[in-house]
């Protein structure tokens, strides 16, 4: 994950604070909009970890402040649930003028019940996922109930929500009372994804029930076990982002990245000055990887270096070695590490590159069974050939 951080300006002015979760090779197939849960931030793990997830299938993920929270301007009473929708639809604006529109837009808690309304207002919009959301915003009004029943249009109140303290208005409750989500998810008519634990004690899973209910196909349904409402467990959220990936792949265009094939070698690196900078795609015939230089040279810190990549094939060769060897001897080892420094040094006048490696082996192993492996080490074929000199012949292609 590449991360690009902006201001959007909104209809009001305000500016918020937005995250570009990039796929490493920063060329994505298809933009998704996520919009956080009530008085939460974008920098929730969660969010994070569900960008991932994306980022793997080539999804650029935007996420953002909502107004009056987070690193946005503005008030968080201006931040009512229709504000939420504005904002959101202001972003999806923003994304059309200067990347693509997005067609893929997800929303957790209070979050979800406002994708809802805005892809109903955006044609754009392909596919909705929702991730422990209540099924009506008048939910969400409940965590203040008590606080506020004698508040009016013009006034504020000092609530608390969650055991943090905010300061909201006569308009900002309001504002929850105008949306009748039930008759929106009805005439939605746009592909839903429905993501909820059985055991959330934020918003009960009876919500989840009512959104599938009133949803008409195609919808789904997805158990998140025991997870918790705002999916705390790393292991929660990236299976979440997992199950989002796969299920988007059938509504919205993935369309392919074109990469350049190595034809008749093992691999091609392609670079192209005009928009990459240093950024390079690397591509054999099944897989691709991306190299760059780092920031303190003038690079993005994309991917690897080039000799870091150098270190990493002798680093990948010695634990693969290191693995056929004890497995044919039958050992007991369980996980081989390998760390590799690269360097250069004086030797006998010149200068000469060296590489470093340090084994560190789990498993029930003696000393003498550790010492062989050591030695076994510079026996593998990377090794090898940087140890010895190579020929390397430079020819221009025809065409």
């Amino acid at each position: 994950m590449n991360t690009k951080k902006i201001t959007i300006t909104n209809r009001n002015g305000v500016q918020l604070a937005t995250s570009i979760d990039f796929p490493n090779h920063q060329k994505p197939k298809q933009f998704a909009l996520f919009a956080h849960c009530f008085t939460c931030t974008s920098k929730l793990n969660a969010v994070r970890n569900i960008s991932t997830a994306l980022n793997n299938k080539g999804i650029a993920v935007v996420r953002f402040d909502f107004t009056g929270l987070g690193k946005s301007e503005g008030d968080f009473a201006a931040s009512h649930f229709e504000a939420n929708v504005e904002d959101l639809l202001d972003v999806n604006q923003y994304l059309i003028e200067h990347y693509q529109a997005p067609q893929l837009v997800i929303g957790h808690s209070l979050g979800g019940s406002a994708a809802i309304v805005a892809a109903s207002k955006l044609e754009n919009i392909k596919a909705v996922v929702t991730i422990g959301s209540p099924s009506d915003v008048q939910h969400t009004a409940r965590h203040f109930a008590g606080q506020v029943e004698d508040l009016k249009i013009g006034e504020e109140a000092e609530v608390l929500i969650g055991g943090r303290k905010f300061t909201i208005s006569g308009e900002f409750v309001e504002g929850f009372k105008k949306h009748k989500l039930s008759e929106t998810i009805k005439t939605l008519r746009k592909p839903i994804l429905v993501m909820h634990a059985p055991f959330d004690k934020i918003v009960g899973i009876k919500n989840a029930h009512e959104i599938y209910h009133n949803a008409l196909h195609p919808k789904s349904f997805v158990s998140l076990d025991n997870a918790d409402h705002l999916l705390t467990k790393k292991e929660d959220s990236l299976y979440a982002g997992d199950m989002i990936a796969s299920w988007s792949s059938r509504y919205i265009d993935l369309k392919a990245v074109e990469t350049p094939s190595p034809d008749s070698h093992q691999l091609v690196a392609h670079l192209n000055l005009e928009e990459d900078n240093f950024t390079t795609s690397i591509n054999t015939k099944n897989h691709g990887i991306i190299a760059d230089e780092p920031k303190s040279v003038g690079g993005d810190d994309f991917g690897l270096a080039p000799f870091e990549l150098v270190s990493a094939g002798l680093a990948a060769c010695t634990v693969m070695t290191l693995k056929l060897y004890a497995q044919r001897k039958e050992w007991g080892l369980k996980e081989v590490f390998t760390y590799v420094s690269h360097g250069k040094e004086t030797i006998d006048g010149e200068k000469v590159d060296v590489f470093s490696k340090t084994l560190e082996f789990t498993g029930n192993l003696d000393d003498k069974q550790k010492e062989r492996l050591r030695q076994i080490a510079e026996k593998c074929p990377v090794h090898k050939t940087l140890q010895r000199s190579s020929e390397i012949k430079t020819e221009i292609k025809n065409g």
